[in-house]
């Protein structure tokens, strides 16, 4: 009997072990059948065409264990459903989320129903007790939704909550604290991304005692965090209160991204449990305390892009011995932090960032670190060599910026050169002189560079550009580099952008180039480059911003360069020929050929640049008529049809740390924007502006002056909406001003002058109400000068030699006797001077008379004798005078 009893038991354990080994074969079915009603009812509520992308694999297949459907997860021994998780993104607008479907899984503990754009839950039966029935929930996630106040009664019935994110969604106005007085459980709270306002609720968690991570970062809050008294506080309540100073089980804090002002809150000093600490992009002024040395247990410390001033010495955090991340700058630029002493700290650091700190050294505690992956000096006033030992001590760094200080020496000692995980590197606005050292190429892993703006001369080492193949990113710009551009293969098979601009580079475009498959942006504007661009620079495959500006490149324009799909910017070189009659249709966002001494048409396939947005074909020898079919082109269209942005180039990197968060449930990540902003110069308002990056994307503009263009003006032009800036001058333009330029709604600067142009100016024109700058100077005009809204603003210059103008500003009145308004266009046409008669006529009479007195004086007559007594009486007066 005792030996059954035995085997039973056995058995048992047998059976529960395998069950462990190999799992289970199914959810229970009342939990399978909630699974399909949920899924049902997610399907009534998306979008037709979407249908098929609701959870696919949840079927009514009976050999399918529910148990493995896509975000369910079950517990292993019951069977029971612990985890619900879906997304689908394509419901229909308005939609909310049926709670009853939920209350089957009773022993769920983790709901996940994040980026799905419900606006709201509902209950029929419960209401707002709806979530009171899953009494084991814990993790509720609700993030990137488009939930607003009116779920809060919901979420205050779900007493069993720890974790609750609802960050991204539409909560706005104060705070509703009273919601959360039931939630005692809570432990992670996520509300960052809303639209809060007000103060924040400091006072309002009465009863979240256990709470360890609260974010409340990016946001709309506001308020004083300083001691000015109850009445007043924010962060400092009393304990009786509850604010967040008394939450001593609190371990990170993000306020960061709000608009809270006011001290420092000193009540944050006495959170010993505080291990994350982020303060930063608020306006908070006045000075750092040094009791910041009580929070033992810091990681994390953010306090950047605030207003703080005074002094601060890095040594009050020296006993930190936890602390891995220290980030501080000020706005104010009234912050100095204390570079000097020689404590010595018990942290071990991962990221410093001392931005705009006043610091004139490099902080000498920095030499006992040994394991940073992040250091950001940027913005000081920090001069003399780089520090050899900054890099030589730390092995694993991956991100080094300098940029903004007054550095003069750059050199990388031997001790140094196994920077094999430096991945960015910037030095940018420094004073450093001398060659790049060939060193830089054992740095294999670096991907962005920028040592602009210094005074770097000689060549690029071969090493650098064959040993550092991860590079993406390199901008050289505004140096004194010299040499030619790439003569010899690189090993670049990763850059993307090259930035050369605004040095010494001579000779011609090296066939090196030709091995950067990767390229993206090329610069190499403002050298001294010679010779003719090599066509295969157009076949690079990803190549859509050139700039070759200012030089001395020669040759025809290949025909291959219109497809770049960008920017293509030949300014100011020597180039010849005609613009190439290419064939495909591109969305060319700029092309400048300014100041070269390109002949012939302009060509008709240019109305097919349909995303143009800056056309500059000025001052070289174009001829003949200006094409009417600019209409197809954005610049009636405008940017509505293409939503891609050219004026800068910019990508994502992440850098990590190892530092652990209870909220993001991931490694801190540190974010870089590398943008590269994209400089182009174009004429308007009578100025020669740079526009750069953002602004670039928000200026249309044609510019056809100082050329040979003929003809009338074609009416078409009027329909350019988009345009802000139109030249048509110095060219040779006749006819009339079309009456359809009062189409030019935007246009901010219109410039006809020093063409041929006869007939009045259209009344229409006064309806231009952005029109800043109109020139109209050096035709054939008559008639009245229009008055009236802008036109009421342009002075005599905008008329200057149209002599059969009158009216306002002129001198000339329109009803004097000396002037006479022509009856109709023909007969002013018919009496305007032709001039180069008018010089041939005098150039006659001139001639005429002078052959006629020398042919009298050859007679013997009176006054011929006359003439000649009076000559020998001068030459006679003269030659005593003399002697």
């Amino acid at each position: 009997m005792e030996g059954k009893f035995f085997f039973r038991k056995y058995l048992i354990w047998v059976i529960l072990l395998l069950g462990q080994i190999h799992g289970y074969k199914s959810c229970i079915e009342e939990e399978r059948k909630a699974l399909l009603d949920l899924k049902k009812y997610l399907i009534s509520v998306t979008e037709e065409s979407w249908f098929h992308y609701v959870l696919p694999t949840w079927t009514n297949d009976t050999k399918s264990d529910c148990c493995h459907w896509e975000g369910v997860k079950c517990n292993r021994t019951s069977q029971r459903v612990t985890e619900i998780a879906f997304n689908t993104p394509f419901f229909k607008q308005d939609s909310l989320l049926n709670l009853s479907l939920l209350h089957p899984f009773e022993y769920v503990r983790s709901l996940d129903i994040s980026r799905n754009f419900f606006i709201g839950l509902f209950d029929d039966v419960e209401g707002y007790k709806s979530l009171g029935r899953l009494r084991n929930l814990e993790i509720l996630n609700l993030a990137s939704n488009k939930f607003n106040n009116s779920i809060f009664p919901f979420l205050n019935a779900a007493t069993s909550l720890t974790t609750l994110f609802i960050q991204k969604n539409r909560l706005s106005g104060h705070f509703p604290a009273k919601e959360f007085k039931d939630l005692t459980n809570l432990e992670l709270m996520d509300m960052s991304g809303n639209k809060f306002n007000g103060s924040i609720p400091i006072g309002g968690f009465p009863k979240l005692r256990k709470m360890k991570a609260l974010d409340l970062s990016s946001n709309n809050f506001s308020g004083s965090m300083g001691l000015e008294g109850k009445s007043k506080h924010i962060l400092c309540y009393s304990i009786k209160t509850g604010g967040i100073c008394e939450m001593k089980n609190i371990q990170e804090l993000d306020l960061s991204q709000n608009k809270l002002v006011g001290q420092f809150p000193l009540c944050l000093n006495g959170l010993t449990g505080l291990q994350v600490l982020d303060l930063s992009s608020n306006q908070l002024t006045g000075k750092l305390p040094s009791s910041l040395g009580n929070l033992k247990s810091l990681k994390y410390l953010s306090l950047l892009d605030n207003n703080f001033e005074g002094f601060f010495s890095v040594g009050w955090l020296a006993n930190l011995s936890e602390l891995s991340v220290l980030k501080l700058n000020s706005k104010s630029k009234l912050l100095l932090v204390d570079s000097e002493g020689s404590w010595i700290p018990k942290f071990q650091l991962s990221v410093i960032e001392l931005i705009s700190c006043n610091m004139v050294k490099v902080p000498y505690f920095l030499i006992y670190q040994n394991d940073l992956s992040h250091i950001d000096l940027s913005d000081n006033k920090i001069s003399g060599d780089l520090p050899h030992w900054l890099l030589a001590n730390n092995k694993n760094l991956e991100v080094l910026f300098l940029q903004n200080n007054s550095f003069t020496s750059f050199q990388l000692h031997e001790s140094s050169h196994n920077l094999l995980l430096l991945d960015y590197m910037k030095l940018a606005n420094n004073n450093f002189q001398g060659t790049l050292p060939s060193s830089l190429g054992n740095m294999k892993e670096i991907s962005y560079m920028d040592v602009s703006r210094n005074n770097f001369t000689g060549t690029l080492p071969r090493s650098f550009v064959m040993g550092c193949y991860s590079m993406q990113v390199l901008t050289l710009s505004h140096n004194k580099l010299s040499g030619e551009v790439f003569p010899e293969s690189a090993n670049f098979t990763k850059i993307r952008e090259l930035s050369m601009d605004n040095n010494l580079f001579s000779g011609k475009i090296g066939q090196g180039l030709r091995s950067l498959s990767s390229l993206s942006l090329l610069d190499i504007s403002n050298n001294n480059l010679t010779g003719v661009i090599p066509s295969w620079i157009g076949e690079l495959p990803f190549l859509y911003a050139l700039l070759l500006s200012n030089n001395s490149l020669e040759g025809e324009i290949p025909i291959s360069l219109f497809n770049i799909v960008s920017i293509l910017d030949l300014r100011n070189n020597r180039l010849s020929g005609n613009i190439p009659t290419f064939t495909n249709i591109h969305d060319t966002h700029s092309l400048l050929l300014r100041g070269n001494n390109l002949t012939g048409n302009i060509p008709r396939q240019l109305c097919g640049l349909r995303n143009i947005q800056l056309l500059d074909l000025a001052s070289n020898r174009l001829n003949g008529s200006i094409p009417p079919c600019f209409s197809n082109t954005s610049f009636v269209l405008g940017k509505s049809l293409y939503d891609n942005d050219y004026s800068s180039i910019s990508r994502n990197a992440f850098q990590y740390t190892d530092f652990k968060s209870l909220i993001v449930l991931d490694r801190f990540r540190l974010e870089y924007l590398t943008i590269t902003p994209i400089k182009i110069e174009f004429a308007t308002k009578h100025r020669y502006d740079a526009y750069v990056g953002g602004n670039l994307k928000l200026l249309f503009g044609m510019d056809l002056s100082e050329n040979e263009l003929s003809g009338d003006i074609p009416p078409e032009l009027g329909g350019l909406l988009e345009l802000q800036a139109l030249n048509l001058s110095h060219n040779k333009l006749s006819g009339s001003i079309p009456k359809t330029f009062s189409g030019l709604k935007n246009v901010e600067s219109l410039d006809l002058s020093f063409n041929r142009l006869h007939g009045r100016i259209p009344s229409q024109l006064t309806e231009l109400n952005s029109l800043a700058v109109f020139n109209v100077s050096f035709n054939n005009l008559s008639g009245v000068i229009p008055q009236g809204k802008q036109f009421n603003t342009f002075d005599a210059k905008s008329y200057l030699g149209n002599s059969l103008l009158c009216g306002k500003p002129t001198n000339t009145s329109c009803g004097s006797s000396n002037f006479q308004e022509p009856d109709n266009e023909v007969e002013a046409e018919e009496s305007t001077v032709d001039m180069v008669s008018f010089y041939w006529s005098l150039a006659a009479a001139y001639v005429t008379i002078l052959l006629g007195l020398f042919s009298s004086l050859s007679f013997d007559s009176p006054w011929s004798r006359f003439w000649f007594c009076l000559v020998d009486v001068f030459i006679t007066k003269a030659k005593s005078l003399l002697w």
